[in-house]
This record gives structure tokens, C-alpha cells and sequence, in this order.
């Protein structure tokens, strides 16, 4: 499926801003499912493109004029394949997966949240083990597209059974990873071409290692990812992987605004 997405985010700062870097994660790069056909990243300044350890495309923007608003836009398009949880990783030379296995400060499997990850210990190895773990994390913390937040840790958004989709991806990775299964957080974008709603969102899931391959897990849908899931970055967790990052001099308070259009879909 060809999928055209538009994706821009606005800073607004009620002070003027003396200096900002962004760290941008903005651009996609092909897997075995997704094929990169054209994409530009458009902000105040040309930024600098490198990758970062995990191999993603990384964008550095750093602006030392005085300003009051930063909008970048990221835009083009991808050709995916309608194979349900085809091979994902990047093309390229593939890091190991016990890189994905240490907790992080998101990723800790603490208190009820250890306890619970206990049940799902003798299937742990299986692909069907870890679907039902991500079953049971779904029910427990049903997916709520208006929370945005990001909890200070797995176990805390566990307890409270939060429904934003980075605390869904940190419990399942941090219950993966208690069971001594690889596991990483990925960012991207989730589309949706239905007549009746036709949509693209900014959009977490995770990847777990099992029988020598990473297998996908969209928390949100309690499903593997499809054709319209498009993949720009992963990461230990959400500070790894997230679209953009940044630290500022001045500004005062900040308003956010992001906004994602899917352009030109494929017919249905």
C-alpha cells in the first residue's frame, strides 16, 4: 500500500527562546516491509543528518537566533506490504538483540507489575506466550487515544492502568524484558485508509525477539502491526525512539501543537 502522510509539529514559546537544539527522528528508513519512495524534512534551519546508536535516522537541529516559534514538518511516501508482521528490522547491519534486554528507568518490572509478569513465565519463549502477555496487558490497561502522558515508570503506569501508548509499549517491554526476552520500543506512524475514516496518527508498538526474529506487538490494537503501520525509529524506550526531543534556553511556557494528514492514500 502506498501511504502519502504529512506530519507537523508547532512549537509556540510566550518568551523569546535565546537558543534550542531538536533532536529529530522524523525519517523513515526501509525494512523488509516498508520501502521509503520520497521523503523531505522541512524547518527554520537545515539541520544536521546522522544516525544514532540504535541506527536511526537521526536529525540534529540546533537554531542560535532569538525566536518565538519552531514548526518543522516531516512529509513524503511509503510503500508497505500487506503482510501481517513481515521481518521488520532496518536494512543495514542488525544490532544484537541483547542490547534490548537491560530495564531501563520507563522499562522496570516493579512491585505488582513483577508480580503479574510471573504468570506468563513458562510460555515466555513462545510467540503465542508473548501475545497472550500482550493480551493481558491490553484488558488491564485499555488503550485510551486521548492520553498523551508518559508515566515515570512501567510500574506506576501499571498500577494505575493507564491507557496512553508509550506506558502500554514500557509494560510490555518491561515484562518482556523481566523474562529474559529481548524486547524495544518503536515509533512510527499507524494509517488508517477506510472510506469512512481515513487517518494517520503518531504511533507506538513494540518488538520482541522469539525464534530468532523480531515479532511485532501493537499494544493499542492487541495485534500485530499491518500495512498500514510505517516504522521511523526504536529504542531501549520512548526517549530512544520518540519523533522529536529537545532542550531550550529561555521560552517561558511552551504550547505544542502536532498535527498528521494522510495525503494520498491507496484506493480501496
Amino acid at each position: 500500500m502506498k501511504l502519502q502522510i504529512s506530519h507537523e509539529t508547532h512549537y509556540r514559546y510566550d518568551a523569546p527562546v535565546r537558543s534550542s537544539t531538536q533532536y529529530l527522528r522524523l525519517m523513515p528508513r526501509d525494512t523488509a516491509r516498508q520501502k521509503v519512495l520520497d521523503w523531505k524534512l522541512e524547518a527554520p534551519e537545515t539541520p544536521v543528518r546522522t544516525h544514532d546508536g540504535y541506527g536511526n535516522v537521526l536529525h540534529v537541529l540546533t537554531l542560535d537566533t532569538r525566536i518565538s516559534e519552531i514548526r518543522i514538518r516531516a512529509s513524503g511516501a511509503v510503500d508497505t506490504l500487506q503482510a501481517v508482521d513481515a521481518p521488520s528490522d532496518f536494512t543495514g547491519a542488525p544490532l544484537s538483540p541483547l542490547l534490548f534486554l537491560r530495564a531501563t528507568t520507563y522499562t522496570r518490572a516493579e512491585g505488582k507489575l513483577a508480580a503479574f509478569l510471573n504468570g506468563f513465565r513458562r510460555e515466555a519463549k513462545s510467540l503465542a506466550g508473548l501475545r497472550a502477555l500482550a493480551a493481558a496487558i491490553h484488558e488491564k490497561m485499555p488503550f485510551d487515544a486521548e492520553e498523551s502522558r508518559v508515566s515515570p515508570n512501567a510500574a506506576e503506569a501499571f498500577a494505575a492502568r493507564s491507557g496512553a501508548g508509550h506506558d502500554l509499549a514500557h509494560v510490555f517491554i518491561a515484562c518482556a524484558r523481566g523474562l529474559g526476552i529481548p524486547a524495544r520500543y518503536v515509533s512510527g506512524y499507524l494509517c488508517s485508509t477506510r472510506k469512512s475514516e481515513a487517518r494517520v496518527t503518531v504511533h507506538p508498538w513494540v518488538e520482541a525477539w522469539v525464534g530468532n526474529r523480531w515479532s511485532s506487538f501493537d499494544l493499542a490494537r492487541n495485534a500485530p502491526i499491518g500495512e498500514g503501520h510505517v516504522k521511523l525509529a526504536v529504542g531501549a524506550d520512548y526517549l530512544d525512539a520518540c519523533p522529536i526531543r529537545g532542550v531550550r534556553i529561555g521560552g517561558g511556557a511552551e504550547t505544542m501543537t502536532s498535527r498528521a494528514e494522510l495525503l494520498a492514500p491507496a484506493p480501496q
